[in-house]
């Protein structure tokens, strides 16, 4: 079930559905959302979604995402969730944590390549930047092959622009924490352009003593979204829509962490 509070601030981010539509009353946009968290988090096939629950069909479920996610919708709870967090006190912008995590990709599609660490088999690679809590900032898709490296300064970039508080909203974190894969002059010369400060260990070198213990924080990120089943394995061929259920489940997880707080 979608919690009330969730829905009451999801709802007003769903586009209307358009006046005078052909064909039989569309399944209630609340019903289809529940389909969609089920597929999520069970990891059941769109078309194996059971009818018996209410939520429609898997295709009335699958369609409605496509909708939702060219309207944004996930993209700007993910967004909301976080000023509140931010308004709250709870989000620690002394520093972000880089890593990328690998997920086998079933049915190919874009973004996707010969993993590295899955016997070359079609996967796909998460790129996550959290807060210093854990909190995720910015998750970017890529091919399995793609280096962690070249997509630093894109998760940098691609945090986006967090209100809650008076003054301007927050994009830049204080610092940026990475392993020796994140180890670039070019990347610390432009971290430190925009005033960030690199915490990153160097290749060759024993690593920075105490950042494992600062940088776990990012694993556990990584754990709470690989949670959601359907995001452990990829099976969405289109990008944009895997995307979309990326963005879901940090807007999920951002929800949890905002009602554990207030509890």
């Amino acid at each position: 079930m979608v919690d009330d509070d969730l829905w009451a601030l999801i709802e007003p981010l769903l586009p209307p559905w358009p006046e005078g539509s052909p064909g039989p009353r569309p399944v209630p946009d609340r019903l289809c959302l529940q389909g969609i968290l089920y597929v999520l988090h069970q990891d059941v096939a769109w078309q194996l979604l059971p009818l018996e629950l209410g939520f429609g069909s898997g295709q009335t479920c699958w369609r409605r995402l496509d909708r939702w996610q060219k309207a944004g919708a996930f993209e700007q709870l993910h967004r909301i969730l976080l000023a509140e967090l931010h308004a709250a006190g709870k989000l620690d912008w002394t520093r972000a944590c880089v890593d990328g995590s690998h997920v086998r990709a079933k049915k190919g599609g874009a973004a996707t390549g010969p993993s590295p660490v899955d016997r070359r088999k079609t996967g796909s690679k998460h790129h996550l930047i959290c807060d210093g809590h854990g909190i995720p900032l910015h998750v970017i898709t890529t091919a399995a092959n793609v280096n962690d490296i070249t997509q630093t300064l894109n998760l940098i970039d691609g945090i986006p622009p967090v209100a809650g508080r008076p003054g301007r909203p927050r994009r830049r974190p204080e610092s940026v924490l990475g392993d020796k894969a994140y180890d670039s002059r070019a990347v610390r010369r432009e971290l430190q352009r925009l005033r960030i400060m690199p915490v990153i260990s160097r290749k060759g070198a024993p690593n920075i003593r105490g950042l494992g213990k600062l940088r776990y924080v990012v694993e556990q990120t990584f754990a709470l979204l690989h949670q959601f089943k359907r995001l452990a394995v990829r099976w969405e061929r289109r990008l944009e829509l895997h995307d979309a259920l990326v963005s879901l489940a940090c807007g999920l997880i951002c929800w949890r962490r905002l009602k554990r707080q207030v509890a």
